[in-house]
């Protein structure tokens, strides 16, 4: 969890991790100085982390929950072959207009579908099946969204859930999104639909493989 880290640590490990690419690092910074939270952002390890999986897994179809101002999605599109596709779901047409804007500005934007609207309703909308899924939503609908999305997810497909560990108060949770947060993670390990292994990545990672 970075906020356990030394900023010289931090610094070592983003320095010996791939470099941010230069359209992500113009995309942090718009959204530091122009919609602030940037804590929001994964940030370019994670990034290069999701983007390993999407590699790994071979994947082609792609699903994430949260697209804020599009930077994870840029990360995940670029591991994705030509034809892949990642659809990604944002509730505030503010964060999603500049999502697009700078996916109009990657090679890999063309992957990339962004629908409006709540997570759930989204979730409901859609047919296929994923290989990869990314959940970074609304904390306090993280089980809603584990029981609707296994289903959803292929058979040795993957599953990755953001601020697992939040902050720490998972530990001894007070907050109703601390709360579903260690809901989920129990239901995640108790589930014989999958393998799990958490992450102590930023703010936690856990990697659900589909069995």
């Amino acid at each position: 969890m970075e906020h356990l880290l030394t900023k010289g640590l931090i610094r070592y490990i983003e320095a010996t991790s791939n470099q941010e690419p230069p359209l992500l690092d113009s995309l942090r910074h718009e959204t530091t100085h122009t919609v602030g939270m940037s804590n929001m952002l994964c940030g370019p390890v994670e990034g290069m982390l999701l983007q390993m999986l999407v590699k790994i897994s071979q994947a082609k179809t792609c699903l994430e929950l949260g697209t804020f101002t599009g930077y994870s999605a840029l990360y995940m599109a670029a591991g994705l072959p030509v034809d892949g596709k990642l659809i990604t779901c944002e509730a505030e047409p503010k964060h999603a207009a500049i999502a697009q804007r700078f996916f109009d500005k990657s090679p890999h934007g063309h992957k990339i579908e962004i629908r409006l609207g709540q997570a759930a309703t989204t979730i409901e909308s859609l047919d296929e099946t994923f290989d990869l899924i990314f959940i970074d939503a609304d904390k306090g609908n993280y089980p809603l969204y584990y029981e609707k999305l296994v289903p959803k997810l292929r058979q040795n497909g993957i599953m990755v859930v953001d601020n697992a560990l939040r902050g720490g108060d998972v530990v001894a949770p007070k907050d109703n999104g601390s709360r579903a947060i260690d809901k989920l993670n129990q239901m995640a390990r108790q589930d014989p639909r999958v393998d799990t292994v958490m992450l102590s990545v930023r703010d936690g990672i856990l990697l659900c493989l589909k069995c």
